[in-house]
């Protein structure tokens, strides 16, 4: 299992554009094979500041998130919202049972 943090600080006057858009990005990666889960949090600490948490079943899943076309049109549009840049942390894991 791949988990990725995307985290997002975004420019509070394009906030509602950056929401709209990033919602087509969420429900088409949603439809992906391999996806597990795909959710935007928002950060109650910091204005503006979101973060993806994507967990996907395998790096080829990732992989191919990373070619589809709704990927690729949310990266092309995403640094007119964006106040700095991108942090991305990937990680592999396991889901433990309790």
């Amino acid at each position: 299992m791949i988990i990725t943090h995307a985290g997002l600080q975004i420019n509070v006057d394009k906030e509602q554009a950056f929401l709209e858009e990033v919602r087509i990005l969420i429900e088409e990666s949603r439809k992906e094979k391999g996806n597990i889960s795909y959710t935007l949090m928002k950060d109650v600490e910091q204005d503006n500041a979101y973060t993806m948490v994507e967990i996907w079943e395998s790096l080829d899943a990732v992989e191919e998130h990373g070619q589809s076309e709704h990927f690729k049109a949310f990266v092309q549009k995403a640094p007119e919202y964006l106040v700095a840049p991108l942090e991305v942390n990937s990680y592999e894991g396991h889901e433990v049972k309790r």
